[in-house]
């Protein structure tokens, strides 16, 4: 026994040592660092610019990393496996024009929001289409398997397949179809980049489709880190942080509903 004896301590000690450095990195994939996934390639959110990456989400994630007392690393991926990285725990969260579902909600835990997402109908400015109505039984350009495919063909629209957001605006334009079901934030981001445009929108109302709202997601096990981001969300929106760079990328305020 006396021989034993100092070999099951030593083995004790090294587990102790061993759960107190864990227990020490647990919150974040690595000390004083919050790593943030996203794609960088949807402006305004995140893209890059001269190689660097900006966008709204990219200068809200510093500065929401900043007040947690964390330093920002960005890690970009493809879209296919940046939702996976969260479970093999590639990043702490992703900031990525992610909106809060039910079958997300389930698999993920999510921040509080930073951006609502309303839904709109784009068209010509001539347009007999003069609000969601007028929808029905009509050709809209959306993406397939989208919220906004699915949003059209509640509003009893016929959806046609459309690549991205600018094929969309080029079939409404050559009138391959009569309008689009798309997000506000992102068609007036266009608009201020296509100023000589002939395409307008009308606001779906709320009660007809939800705005979708716009959160950062993390691992369902980051409880203590999603309470340190909750708390510096909540400072973010009231010293006017998310309402600036809401304004300063888009032109306007997507901070509310």
């Amino acid at each position: 026994m006396k021989k034993k004896l100092p070999l099951i301590l030593m083995l004790g000690l090294i587990t102790l040592v061993l759960a107190a450095c864990g227990n020490q990195n647990s919150e974040t994939k690595e000390k004083g660092t919050l790593t943030i996934g996203l794609e960088g390639t949807y402006p305004p959110y995140a893209y890059r610019q001269n190689g660097k990456l900006t966008g709204f989400e990219v200068e809200l994630a510093k500065d929401t990393a900043k007040k947690m007392g964390l330093k920002p690393k960005f890690v970009t991926t493809g879209w296919d496996s940046l939702i996976q990285g969260i479970n093999s725990q590639s990043y702490d969260v992703v900031f990525n024009n992610l909106a809060e579902n039910p079958k997300r909600k389930k698999q993920f835990r999510f921040s509080k929001p930073y951006a609502y997402s309303k839904a709109i109908i784009i068209t010509k400015k001539d347009s007999p289409i003069k609000n969601y109505k007028d929808l029905k039984g009509k050709k809209v350009a959306e993406g397939t398997g989208t919220d906004n495919w699915n949003n059209a063909v509640k509003l009893g629209a016929k959806p046609v397949a459309s690549p991205e957001f600018q094929t969309s605006m080029d079939m409404i334009d050559d009138g391959r179809v009569q309008a689009a079901v798309n997000s506000k934030e992102y068609f007036v981001y266009w608009q201020k980049n296509h100023p000589k445009t002939d395409l307008t929108y009308q606001v779906i109302p709320s009660n007809v489709i939800t705005p979708a709202a716009i959160a950062p997601m993390m691992n369902k096990n980051s409880k203590e880190l999603n309470q340190k981001m909750n708390k510096a969300l909540d400072e973010e929106r009231r010293d006017g942080t998310m309402k600036r760079l809401s304004i300063k990328y888009f032109g306007t305020d997507i901070t509310n509903k």
